[in-house]
């Protein structure tokens, strides 16, 4: 005789195992989600503060009278030859050194840019400045990495590169007051360097920016009418088939293979420039179409047919229903589709580095014809330097391209919630 009770109680059991499956899944996915992000973050953190080091600058030795400083342009300023001047006024923090050895290794304590960051502070300043002013200026990586407690100082001095002394003359300036953690402005500002401490990823995010809206100019309305004609008003035929059957294999295709297309076609063939937002963003914008078509084809395809049929039975024309009722309502599905893409462009490395946006750039681009790299090439570039401070900036830069990946994903949710209709 047939049991249902001990039938019902095994595939009870049977559920209550699948569930707990499905939760120690869900739990080893968050747990390893939660490690990389502490990683990344306990790693990255950092590079959005800098050591400074304070000194006084007795400007009265470059002109007399300061007060003739406001009537000077930033242009003359930044010509003056304040080389020798910065150094003797680094030379003051410690008056009694006489040897040229420990000289240049009280210089090296700071970054290469002393110079320039004492000009700066007087263009911002001219206008009050003092005889006498305290200057706070960018220290050496090799400084900012004792600072953090990234730099061993146990280790020999023949397995450093920040010599006994260095830390001495550091030691006596924290201990004076002179030393001072500060916020990281040109981290965010600046391009990339040479050295760790004045390296940037101002270029790389308007370098990603430029790239991303020249995706979106160029995918944007070639995906949703795409989709529209083919969703609406293409016939059913073998040509048809074809085209279909191929946007769904490029939406597969591995993204170095738009590299080469960029690299054969668009540079070599049609001259464009190289390194640049324009060259990337096409490249991108071919990988970005399928995406788009597919997610604006797969909302065309949710309105109901009621909606076609009312507009056509009042008198409606074909392009009528389509343009003025089924598209309205299925662009939250498009919308949702296009910043998918766009997030899948914006971290993408591979068809960069083949169009040569690997450059080294300096310069912050100002339009998409500058050359420029983009947030994950420029974590490419960092992670294959050694120097210690590349690796806080590299981590740095991921937490600020999962920043923008995590605002472009939240956008898509906001926006289909916003805008989907319940049928």
């Amino acid at each position: 005789m047939f049991d249902a009770s001990a039938n019902l109680k095994k595939r009870l059991k049977s559920e209550r195992r699948f569930q707990i499956f499905c939760i120690t899944a869900i739990s080893f996915a968050l747990i390893f989600v939660l490690i990389l992000f502490l990683n990344i973050f306990s790693s990255g953190y950092s590079a959005f503060y800098k050591t400074t080091i304070a000194i006084d600058v007795d400007y009265s030795q470059v002109i007399e009278d300061t007060t003739q400083f406001a009537a000077m342009s930033d242009d003359e300023i930044n010509k003056l030859d304040l080389f020798r001047f910065s150094k003797k006024s680094i030379y003051s923090l410690f008056p009694d050194i006489e040897d040229r050895k420990e000289k240049k290794l009280l210089i090296r304590i700071f970054s290469i840019e002393y110079e320039d960051e004492i000009k700066q502070f007087l263009i911002k300043n001219k206008e009050n400045i003092k005889k006498i002013e305290t200057v706070y200026l960018t220290a050496s990586d090799d400084v900012d990495q004792v600072r953090k407690g990234n730099y061993p100082r146990d280790l020999p001095e023949e397995r450093r590169r920040i010599k006994d002394i260095q830390l001495e003359y550091y030691d006596i300036l924290e201990n004076n007051g002179r030393v001072k953690y500060v916020f990281n402005i040109p981290f965010l500002t600046r391009g990339d360097s040479r050295e760790p401490e004045l390296a940037g990823v101002g270029g790389s995010i308007v370098g990603s920016f430029l790239t991303i809206i020249t995706v979106l100019i160029l995918s944007f309305p070639i995906g949703i009418l795409a989709a529209v004609y083919l969703q609406e008003f293409a016939k059913s035929n073998r040509f048809t088939d074809f085209i279909e059957i191929n946007i769904n294999n490029l939406a597969a295709v591995p993204s170095i293979v738009f590299g080469l297309l960029g690299l054969g076609i668009i540079l070599n063939v049609f001259g464009l420039p190289r390194s640049t937002p324009l060259v990337g963003g096409i490249v991108l914008s071919l990988m970005t179409l399928p995406t788009i078509i597919i997610a604006t084809r797969a909302s065309l395809r949710a309105v109901p047919p009621s909606i076609r049929e009312g507009a056509l039975a009042v008198g409606a024309t074909k392009m009528q229903a389509v343009m003025h009722h089924v598209v309205p309502l299925a662009m939250p599905g498009a919308l949702t589709g296009t910043i998918i893409g766009l997030a899948q462009a914006l971290g993408e490395t591979a068809p960069l580095l083949l169009i040569g946006m690997v450059a080294f750039v300096v310069d912050v681009p100002s339009s998409p014809l500058d050359a420029s790299a983009s947030l994950p090439v420029q974590v490419y570039l960092w992670a294959e330097s050694a120097e210690r401070g590349y690796v806080e900036k590299t981590s740095a830069t991921i937490m600020l391209l999962l920043g923008f990946l995590i605002l472009l994903n939240l956008a898509a949710v906001l926006i289909r919630r916003k805008f989907e209709t319940k049928w």
